[in-house]
């Protein structure tokens, strides 16, 4: 990601959300808060790439379904990534209710981006102290936003500003009212595929050491395989072309039947993996919007040694 500029995927996944909540039938997820802080001039730029690359009775069709943005809105529903961006939420919003049911009373939200939980608080969240840690740019962007539109962040919400490559999660944890010593639910969507392995690995031991046993982590992957030179011209591949274009290329995945082992290395112990078919077949089974995330798109949640599941 630029040094300077806030993430432009971490714009493309909250549209995402807003487009499946305002136009998809039964949706998974409710979240329309993009729609209000993601940035006119943002549309624009995102909008300005996929002119020209939409059929135009795609567009007069759904606009006539309600579509705000013709061309936006189409190109975002048409990446590889879209099913997975709103499946994950749903995923990590389920497990996170379930972490509340069992006392966990903290959240924290890393590379946070737009999420929009923090002012979408459900019934079940009231309870919950809520952290979200992010690159300054992109942070500095959504608390502008937040201003901009006369919204204040409830009393439970600490936003953290770092970035994770030039500071340990540690310390960043250390400059907040984060209790390491209690359980924490810790969510990281969307962001290992741009962190080289050994990153991702040294960040899931940070998350381990940094939080009591018991916590639970439920992150996102690709499978290593995608980021072999024959697989660039698949879906994912048009993906990839299209972040590195942004400045956020993608960099790594893992392989799932290692998984279990590369997780026990840094502290954690795999719960559960779910690949692009386990997801559809939880959350897309009967859905007439082809909800259909990438065969190789994974989400997977993990807990942090010590304490039996």
């Amino acid at each position: 990601m630029n040094e300077y500029l806030a993430s432009r995927t971490a714009l493309i996944t909250s549209l995402m959300r807003a487009l499946h909540t305002r136009l998809d039938p039964a949706p998974l997820i409710n979240d329309l808060w993009a729609d209000r802080l993601v940035p006119q001039a943002a549309r624009d730029s995102l909008r300005q790439l996929a002119v020209g690359h939409l059929d135009p009775e795609i567009l007069e069709r759904l606009s006539a379904a309600g579509s705000r943005d013709p061309v936006l809105d189409t190109a975002l529903r048409a990446r590889a990534t879209y099913a997975g961006v709103i499946i994950r939420t749903r995923y990590s919003e389920d497990a996170l209710q379930a972490a509340v049911r069992r006392g966990v009373r903290q959240y924290l939200i890393i590379g946070a981006g737009f999420d929009s939980f923090s002012l979408r608080q459900p019934a079940f969240a009231r309870d919950l102290e809520v952290y979200e840690i992010d690159h300054p740019a992109t942070q500095d962007l959504k608390r502008r936003r937040l201003d901009e539109c006369g919204i204040k962040l409830p009393n439970n919400v600490h936003l953290i500003s770092a970035d994770l490559a030039n500071e340990a999660l540690g310390s960043v944890l250390a400059r907040s009212p984060f209790r390491t010593n209690e359980t924490a639910f810790v969510s990281l969507l969307g962001v290992t595929l741009y962190l080289a392995r050994e990153t991702n690995l040294a960040t899931f031991r940070a998350i381990a050491s940094s939080t009591a046993p018991g916590s639970e982590l439920v992150f996102t992957y690709v499978e290593q395989s995608e980021f072999e030179a024959n697989r660039t011209s698949g879906s994912f591949g048009k993906v990839q072309t299209s972040a590195a274009a942004l400045g956020e290329p993608w960099v790594s995945g893992f392989e799932p039947a290692r998984l279990a082992e590369d997780l026990h290395g840094t502290g954690l112990n795999l719960l559960e993996d779910l690949n692009g078919a386990q997801m559809r077949a939880r959350y897309g089974q009967g859905r007439v919007d082809n909800l259909r995330p990438e065969p190789t798109a994974h989400i997977a949640r993990a807990q942090v040694a010590g304490k039996l599941n």
